[in-house]
């Protein structure tokens, strides 16, 4: 009995535990990682450069021999048909001869089994295709990086949103806490005869909003945890930690130079070849084709695949397109645009990306700045806030100034969290203007 009643209390107290799931907590960098493993767009575009690389098997298996085998079944009485198949399946006889037979045979079967092998030589167009099958599968791969550093990105602006509404959160409690500080005051000089009703209901109205505010924000909180959990490739919501080491600023060039290498303008330049090679694709159509094709062969009168008789013969062709309607210069001109195309599409993404990342780096310095100005926004509003209390308490300022004074803080606080966690996104948009912000998280590429 004691075991039993042991084991009871024991599943009594483990209930609670098992039926609510704690949130799942992340670092910054354990996030990043996670999202990179789990998210489920990076898994599908993961699967497109498969499909890339499956391409160019497809594009090398044009040079590569081709072997057929092929079954046939013939029946007739055409005299030179019957003649033939007589001939092939070895069953031709001296009374074959026989006019009558010859002009007037009776129907054959013939079983046909050919095994065929052809080998190309010279495949100009098809050599071109493969190259240009290859850079496309290049482009994929550097797209697909570029897609993984748009990923950490994103994780790591729903990780400092995270931090932000619980900092708003915080800020919230504080406003209804001092909210309700006002209220106490307002009736207790209001008690004392020494304020006014309509003070004490203006309160009231302010800790009403203090409470509305503070549910709003716990609202704002729990979809950013679930949304940061959605990018992790999660069913849970994630909460985070506070970002202690954030990416480090360095100088200008640092910047400058590694952008020049970024993973969506290395793809640009190998789609940007691959179309070159297209472009020499097209002007080698007016190239002969040279190959060889071989060919063994079976026949027999009764069952398939059977060898009553077997013959083989070996072929060289050179296949030579004179005129197919202009297809040719048409295709020339086509790869020929599309090429130019890339080309200054390429030089524009190049300046494109110059321009972002001076943004970017001027953007961290304003972001650092703004913080300093904010955290002197703070100090001043507690203080202002602080003397109007004072003042309101022995009867020099009116109950207005005080909430004006309480909201103007209020809002400074907000600021505040706002401005120093948009600082650290700043810092993440500069890294990953540069192409660097997972060698900058510390994850290999």
């Amino acid at each position: 009995m004691v075991n039993v009643a042991v084991t009871l209390l024991l599943f009594i107290l483990l209930i609670p535990r098992a039926s609510v799931a704690d949130e799942l907590v992340f670092k910054l960098r354990d996030a990043v990682a996670t999202a990179l493993e789990n998210n489920h767009e990076l898994k599908a575009f993961e699967s497109s450069v498969s499909a890339g690389k499956a391409d160019v098997g497809v594009s090398r298996s044009y040079l590569l021999p081709q072997i057929n085998l092929e079954e046939g079944f013939v029946r007739t009485n055409n005299p030179t048909g019957v003649f033939s198949i007589k001939l092939n399946q070895g069953r031709f006889k001296e009374s074959d001869f026989d006019i009558s037979e010859l002009n007037n045979p009776d129907p054959v079967n013939d079983f046909e089994t050919d095994i065929s092998v052809e080998q190309p030589i010279l495949a100009v167009q098809e050599a071109l295709s493969l190259k240009s099958a290859n850079k496309e599968y290049l482009a994929k791969k550097e797209e697909y990086g570029r897609q993984r550093e748009d990923l950490a990105f994103r994780v790591i602006e729903a990780y400092v949103g995270v931090g932000t509404a619980k900092e708003f959160v915080a800020v919230a409690e504080k406003a209804l806490e001092d909210a309700r500080e006002q209220l106490r005051i307002a009736k207790s000089r209001y008690k004392s005869g020494l304020g006014l009703y309509s003070d004490t209901l203006r309160a009231e109205t302010a800790v009403t909003e203090a409470e509305q505010q503070l549910v709003s924000t716990g609202k704002n909180l729990k979809v950013a945890k679930r949304s940061l959990g959605l990018l992790l490739g999660l069913d849970e919501s994630v909460d985070t930690e506070p970002v202690t080491e954030g990416i480090a600023l360095r100088d200008f060039g640092y910047y400058s130079e590694k952008s020049l290498a970024r993973k969506d303008v290395a793809s640009l330049e190998y789609r940007y070849e691959s179309a070159r090679a297209s472009v020499n694709k097209a002007e080698a159509g007016y190239l002969p084709r040279i190959g060889v094709r071989g060919t063994y062969q079976l026949n027999d009168n009764d069952v398939p695949f059977g060898s009553e008789g077997d013959s083989w013969f070996i072929a060289a062709f050179l296949r030579w397109e004179i005129f197919n309607g202009g297809r040719r210069e048409y295709e020339r001109a086509k790869a020929s645009h599309t090429a130019s195309q890339i080309e200054e599409t390429l030089e524009g993404m190049k300046k494109n990306v110059s321009l972002s990342v001076y943004e970017s780096f001027l953007a961290v310095e304003e972001s650092k700045k703004n913080v300093e100005l904010a955290e002197k926004s703070v100090e001043t509003a507690a203080e202002g806030t602080r003397l109007v209390r004072k003042r309101y308490e022995n009867s020099l300022s009116p109950f207005f100034d005080l909430l004006d004074s309480q909201l103007n803080l209020d809002r400074a606080r907000a600021d505040l969290a706002a401005r120093r966690n948009g600082y650290l996104i700043a810092l993440a948009r500069l890294s990953f203007e540069s192409g660097t912000i997972l060698e900058d998280l510390g994850i290999s590429n």
